[in-house]
């Protein structure tokens, strides 16, 4: 059973995760990964979830401030050994409850198209596209998504 802990950037799990994530990006991104890379700096993030099975820290993900009323997921991550249990499902409910707690209607992300497991998940889990925001906006390889919260 995977165990969900509330943490911050600071959790030596989370960093080490993150360094995984990172360089799975690096990959999938190509040339395009610098410019991303930008956008997902660990350092202020206040609110993160790192599961572990059996004591070893296997997935993570995170929420930061957006605008009035919502939460950004960032850094989601599932080591490789365990993808497909599930576990990316259970970190992103637990950032949504978390998100909820702090007063957030709703929940946005960026994705990108080269992460197509991602982007399932994330559909599967109710989030729908919308336009590119931000940083996003003329983005071809981004994918944008929203979903309202539970109130």
């Amino acid at each position: 059973m995977l165990q969900l802990i509330r943490t911050d950037s600071g959790n030596p799990d989370f960093v080490s995760l993150v360094k995984l994530l990172d360089q799975d990006l690096a990959i999938r991104d190509g040339g395009d990964h610098t410019f991303y890379a930008q956008f997902n700096k660990i350092d202020l993030i206040k609110h993160a979830v790192v599961g572990y099975l059996d004591q070893r820290p296997v997935a993570c993900g995170a929420i930061k401030p957006f605008s009035e009323g919502q939460m950004e997921v960032k850094r989601m991550y599932v080591h490789p050994d365990y993808r497909g249990k599930g576990l990316a499902s259970e970190v992103l409910q637990e950032l949504e409850k978390w998100a909820g707690e702090l007063g957030s209607r709703a929940c946005v992300l960026e994705t990108g198209k080269r992460q197509p497991e991602a982007i399932a998940l994330y559909q599967k889990a109710g989030y729908a596209v919308t336009e590119n925001y931000g940083q996003y906006i003329g983005v071809d390889n981004s994918v944008c998504m929203r979903k309202d919260l539970p109130q």
